[in-house]
Formats: C-alpha cells, sequence, structure tokens
C-alpha cells in the first residue's frame, strides 16, 4: 500500500472523496475488520503514553454510517489553492452533492462535485455574455473497503471532524483546470500560471473540521511532491448554505511585513486532546489536557511549548520549539514548517518528508482554523516511517 517514490516509501493519497449516509444505516449490525498495524506515534504531535483501546468504540459500520451522515447534504464552497506563502494562488466556486444507496455493509457514499467553468477568452462580436457553465466530477464511491483499506480514516463524531488520504490529486486538478482554463484547456501538463499538483504524489491528506458556530466547514489538503517537499496547499470553504469568501488580514505582497496572523497565535492556549487510531474502528489511543506557549522575543525569534498532560494522571510531555516567521511563513528548528492562511487558519507540515523517511522518524501534518479570536480547533494526522497514517488527534483550544 506504500509506494516508492524518489526513495520516499509513502502511503499515496488522492482524489477527494467526503461521505455521508440514511439514519437508518447506523442501525445496522456491528462488524469487525482486520486490526490495522499500529505505527509509532509522532513527539511532536505532542501525544504521549503507550495506546489504550476501547473495545466499545471498535464500531466499524456504524461509525462509518455515522461519518456518512455528517457529510449528506448540499454543500456551497469555494475552492483556494495557496502557495507555501499564504498567498491565494486561485478561488473558484465549486457545489459539492453528497449522497448514499444500499442497506448494512454494502451501503456507499456518492458525491458529485459541480465546478463552476471559467470563460472562454475567445468571444465574438455582439455575442452576449453566455451563462456559466459547470463542469461535472463525479467523485469514487466511498464504503466500508475503500475508508478503512486506502483512506485510512481519522474520524470525530462528536467533534465534527476528519482525516482521510488519498492515492492522487485528480481531483484537485479538475477542478483547477475547469475553473481556471475552462473550455481553453488544451490538455497541456504544465499549463502556463496555473499550479497544477503532481501527479504522482507522495502524500495527499485531506484535514477536515466543522463550524462552532454554524453549518459551514473547510476541507484542508496537503500535497507534497514525489520527493516529499511540499507541492501546494488546497482549502474548501463550504457551507449548507451561502459561503461568505475568506477575507486576508493581511497583504498578499511577499514584500511587505505583516504580523497581524502571527499575533493570533501567541500567547497561552489551554484545551483537550483526542487521538484516534487510523480506520474506522476509530478507537480512542489517548485523551490530554493541552497547553500551548508561543511567544516571539525582542529578536523575532519564536519560541512554543506543546504541554500534554494525559487524562487521568501526571504524566506529562513538553516539546519545545524555537523558530523565526518569514512573513505568513513560520519555520521552525528540525525542519517543521507552518503556513498562514485567511480566515484564521494555517497548515503544518514537514519542510521535507524524505528526511523523516531517511531518519526512520515519524511525522504530522496539521490544520488549525481559528474561526473566531481566542477559539481555535487543531486535526494533526500522523504518519509513521512508512507513510502510513496510524492516528489522527482533534485538538479544542481557547486563549487565556
Amino acid at each position: 500500500m506504500a509506494e516508492t517514490l524518489v526513495g520516499l516509501r509513502l502511503a499515496a493519497s488522492a482524489v477527494p472523496q467526503p461521505r455521508g449516509c440514511r439514519s437508518s444505516c447506523a442501525a445496522q449490525a456491528h462488524q469487525r475488520l482486520a486490526p490495522l498495524r499500529r505505527g509509532r506515534l509522532c513527539a511532536r504531535a505532542a501525544v504521549a503514553g503507550p495506546p489504550e483501546v476501547d473495545e466499545d468504540e471498535a464500531m466499524s459500520i456504524d461509525n462509518l454510517c455515522r461519518f456518512f451522515d455528517l457529510n449528506v447534504g448540499k454543500w456551497n464552497g469555494i475552492f483556494y489553492q495557496f502557495d507555501a506563502h499564504g498567498r491565494i494562488q486561485q478561488e473558484i466556486t465549486t457545489r459539492l452533492s453528497v449522497s448514499t444507496y444500499g442497506e448494512g455493509d454494502l451501503t456507499s457514499l456518492m458525491q458529485s462535485l459541480y465546478i463552476k467553468q471559467a470563460s472562454s477568452e475567445i468571444t465574438f462580436v455582439g455575442e452576449e455574455d453566455p451563462e456559466p457553465e459547470w463542469a461535472e466530477y463525479k467523485i469514487k464511491e466511498t464504503n466500508m473497503f475503500t475508508v478503512d483499506k486506502y483512506q485510512q480514516i481519522g474520524f470525530f463524531l462528536e467533534q465534527k471532524a476528519f482525516a482521510l488520504r488519498y492515492q492522487t490529486a485528480g481531483m484537485l486538478e479538475t477542478v483547477l483546470r475547469a475553473g481556471v482554463l475552462g473550455e481553453d484547456d488544451t490538455g497541456e501538463e504544465s499549463p502556463k500560471n496555473l499550479k497544477i499538483p503532481s501527479r504522482k504524489p507522495s502524500i495527499v491528506c485531506e484535514n477536515c473540521l466543522y463550524s462552532l458556530n454554524g453549518n459551514g466547514r473547510v476541507r484542508a489538503f496537503h500535497i507534497s511532491d514525489p520527493s516529499g517537499v511540499l507541492d501546494t496547499l488546497i482549502v474548501f470553504h463550504e457551507n449548507q448554505g451561502s459561503v461568505v469568501p475568506l477575507t486576508n488580514s493581511w497583504t498578499d505582497d511577499p514584500e511587505i511585513s505583516s504580523n497581524d496572523g502571527i499575533t493570533a497565535l501567541l500567547g497561552r492556549w489551554e484545551g483537550h486532546s483526542v487521538t484516534k487510531r487510523s480506520g474506522v474502528y476509530g478507537a480512542t489511543l489517548d485523551e490530554a489536557d493541552t497547553v500551548v506557549l508561543l511567544e516571539m522575543d525582542n529578536d523575532g525569534q519564536l519560541i512554543q511549548d506543546n504541554i500534554s498532560t494525559k487524562t487521568g494522571t501526571s504524566t506529562t510531555t513538553t516539546i519545545h520549539w524555537t523558530g523565526v516567521a518569514n512573513n505568513n511563513l513560520l519555520q521552525f528548528d528540525g525542519g517543521y514548517e507552518i503556513t498562514l492562511l485567511p480566515g484564521g487558519m494555517y497548515m503544518g507540515y514537514p519542510s521535507d518528508i524524505s528526511k523523516c523517511i531517511e531518519q526512520l522518524d515519524s511525522f504530522h501534518l496539521e490544520f488549525c482554523w481559528m474561526e473566531l479570536p481566542g477559539k481555535r480547533q487543531r486535526l494533526v494526522r500522523t504518519f509513521d516511517a512508512a507513510g502510513l497514517a496510524v492516528s489522527s488527534t482533534y485538538f479544542i483550544e481557547t486563549k487565556v
């Protein structure tokens, strides 16, 4: 299941496929799947202690149905493509229709993504502006087999959050081509002025967080190229109603520095984390009380302490980071980077995954959404040294 790409043994990631299901699905009989392979937890994720699996949570088909229920519906959205410095490269209007069919463990999720096509640059004198056209992309069906074997789901029902992996970035490429080139797309592998994700990515990871105050959500995609370096960052900002475009609280000019995004993160954050094993079993491995302290000294150096105390014990893990801010790109010692995005979001990732693989080290990808000042959610996806997604950790934190 892991694939060697330029020395990387990484679990390939792919065409997006969120999920949804009828409420009757949750009433189906419980089933057990083969145990998932365990991997080492990433120290950077500040999750400590041996796995403690609650067998009552290993619900397989029930968990999958609840995941389907969370996703079913019609989602109006805006697709954003960002570079490593948080600059918006593309902005495309989308619609996602999600439904289910079948019963029991044969229930499948069907998804159709509609992309607002770019108008042709070729026009004729006297011709009226045509109505916008929508390109349809049918996402591969999701079922009990695919969600566990290929997507290695990390699902948090109560928190309304999930993480998935994919084998290619084909859907994301389709959105970009239809939304930017439209009918003028000639099929070039590398169109001018358009960043297309690698067709052989080493990692494509989706982290999704739902709004704490409404029926919206954000799906964030990390895509790494075959060598393990960040290729592009993608965000779907979706709502089951009207969608308000993300606003920049800082300038898009890379030559002009602004500390707005960093300032919002500085200070003391207290909260709670839940870590779950990947797969439809979704057994809880760990829970902890967390503290994150982020400061910037007079020389502009970033200092961060991640403190995690395992629930019900006095076992505490502290991870210390130092780094620097390069406008909207935060670079920490040890090769970890964070890109600040509009709308109170950021995405974190290793600067070079291949080095983690060479050193037989686990690594993690992170998505954070501070929907309102002083309140944020984070989702961390941890991979083992073979590139397999072994766990996901959800954080809810308040600034104090």
